[in-house]
């Protein structure tokens, strides 16, 4: 529900902040007073149309900003948050929009900014708003058959994951087999071009570490002079004039001598023994590889081409020869599916059609599923409509095959209406009277509020032009839809007012030479003199005192039972 809202330079309104809680909260007050500007701002911030008109005179920008508490963590919401890379804790989504000069937004959700299309679609998640003239999620045709699969429940849960499931695989299949279906022009350039990468990949023949072996061999081969010279000086240290082995042999016989005398010795001469061998195994291996050794240009030629392709061919597939080899197998698959893409095609063409059999006999099941519960429906808003003194109104739910698949059925569902005898039943969205569509819609929601998932329920003056019995009829469905969603109703009857868990009076006061808006809420006495107020237009006298109590004292009795049927 809408926790808190904040609205700074708005309209007429300088500053304000708003607690609302759960149940019916009524906003009266006189006309002009702002009402419905605290409406819009709660509007805009679920993704209305902005503007600058609706900056405060003389301010540079306006600012708005709602605390939305959700105590369902399993809430769609929060799904859509997520997929949006948003982040919300302890079920709190806090909507926030700036209005500019320029008439330019700037919004933010949990304080990651967002386009208005993403405001708009999370604001629609929790927000309902329904003024006399707006559209609204009723109002949409295309949204009438998820509102019927809602209402059904558990009776049409089951078959529609099944549906939903076919569709899914349906779909995948639809779209692999479009790929596949590319003109012969494309599909032919893709072949030719796999083929020429995968012969160019496959004639160079490059081994996964081969890169790093062909860089040391050319670094070899570019210093053989200096490695050669330095091998042979090694070998002539040991082995040549400068008798090295030959003195380190004269040492080993002179300590071997002395261990034989003095024992103590005998570690000095084992160390020096070792050496002598070891460096007269050195002395023979250097001697094999200098007499091996042989500068090869041609070699270092072949090397160098060999690098100079590896590195062209990294520019065109790969920053390393492991991705290229990856590349290559990539490409050999999809040129496989390419060269094979007939028998591909006749084996996913006949794979849809069977889908096509086993959807229809799931979309019909649907669709008998779907019949059922709109009877129920039926027979649930002819009750709403005959307590709105509306019982001559006819409501049906009209199913028109379309011939094709999409992921809610084969049909199109649409809620159409007859207010009066002798009227055809038409869509909803063409009702024309403001006074029957309010209590119209008023019914829907009371069948719908339990089964929707938004939070927040907004009723911008859907009372106006109803008096008496239908006055109090309104009065008690508003009051009967707050049970189970949070309820906002902007109202001009005493007998939804008093109807309200929460009474808030929005008055315009002039402070120095600005108009601004207030809010008050109002208890005991306070509502019992706006009561009398919205009865008889003037100040409150003794009579008017007595029939608002009365009011109030009614209200409260039928709340309580509007509370129990709901149990």
């Amino acid at each position: 529900m809408l926790r808190e809202l904040s609205i700074k330079n708005f309209a007429i309104i300088s500053e304000l902040s708003i607690s609302f809680d759960a149940g019916l909260t009524v906003l009266t007050g006189e006309t002009g007073a702002g009402k419905s500007i605290i409406i819009d701002a709660v509007q805009l911030l679920a993704g209305g149309r902005g503007s600058s008109e609706f900056i405060r005179h003389g301010e540079k920008k306006a600012e708005l900003e709602g605390m939305f508490v959700l105590d369902n963590p399993d809430h769609p919401v929060f799904r859509k948050l997520e997929d949006n890379g948003i982040l919300h804790e302890e079920g709190a989504v806090i909507l926030r929009r700036d209005i500019s000069q320029s008439g330019k937004s700037t919004c933010r959700i949990n304080g990651k900014l967002v386009t208005i299309a993403i405001l708009r679609e999370i604001g629609a998640s929790i927000i309902d708003i329904h003024g006399q003239h707006e559209t609204q999620e009723l109002m949409d045709e295309q949204r009438h058959v998820l509102l019927l699969d809602q209402f059904g429940g558990e009776a049409i849960a089951p078959a529609k994951d099944s549906y939903t499931k076919l569709y899914d695989r349906y779909v995948k299949l639809r779209r692999r087999l479009a790929q596949y279906e590319d003109s012969e022009q494309q599909i032919a350039h893709k072949i030719d071009l796999y083929r020429f990468q995968l012969g160019e990949i496959d004639d160079a023949g490059f081994q996964e570490q081969e890169e790093e072996e062909l860089t040391e061999e050319r670094t070899r081969l570019k210093n053989f002079h200096t490695i050669y010279e330095r091998v042979a000086s090694a070998y002539e240290a040991i082995q040549g004039e400068s008798k090295g082995l030959d003195w380190t042999g004269a040492a080993m016989s002179d300590l071997e001598h002395a261990a034989s005398v003095d024992p103590a010795v005998g570690e000095q001469s084992t160390a020096v023994s070792d050496a002598f061998y070891t460096l007269q195994d050195a002395a023979f291996s250097l001697k094999s590889l200098l007499d091996e050794m042989e500068f090869d240009p041609v070699r270092l030629e072949e090397v160098e081409q060999r690098l100079a392709l590896l590195q062209s061919m990294k520019r065109k597939y790969g920053a390393t020869v492991p991705d290229i080899l990856s590349y290559r197998d990539r490409i050999a698959a999809e040129l496989e599916k390419l060269e094979n893409r007939d028998e591909r095609l006749q084996h996913d063409r006949e794979e849809i059609e069977a889908l096509e059999e086993d959807l229809q006999v799931e979309a019909e099941e649907l669709s008998v599923l779907r019949r059922r519960a709109s009877e129920q429906l039926s027979e649930a808003i002819h009750r709403q409509l005959k307590e709105l003194y509306m019982e001559k109104a006819e409501f049906s739910v009209s199913f028109n095959p379309r011939g094709r698949f999409d992921r809610d059925g084969a049909e199109d569902v649409t809620f159409l209406i007859s207010a009066n005898v002798g009227e055809p039943l038409k869509p909803l969205a063409k009702v024309a009277s403001g006074g029957e569509l309010s209590r119209i819609m008023l019914a829907l929601k009371s069948i719908f509020s339990k089964h929707q998932e938004v939070t927040s329920i907004i009723f911008d003056e859907v009372d106006t032009g109803v008096s008496g019995r239908v006055a109090q009829a309104i009065a008690e469905k508003i009051a009967a839809i707050s049970i189970h969603s949070q309820v906002l109703c902007i109202s001009h009857l005493p007998q939804v007012a008093a109807m309200a868990d929460h009474h808030l009076l929005i008055r315009k006061d002039v402070k120095g030479e600005r108009t601004t808006t207030t809010v008050l809420e109002l208890e005991g006495f306070g509502r019992t003199e706006e009561l009398s107020r919205m009865m008889t237009g003037t100040e409150m006298t003794e009579l008017t005192k007595q029939h608002a109590d009365e009011l109030l004292r009614m209200a409260s009795e039928r709340k309580t039972e509007l509370a129990g049927h709901a149990q």
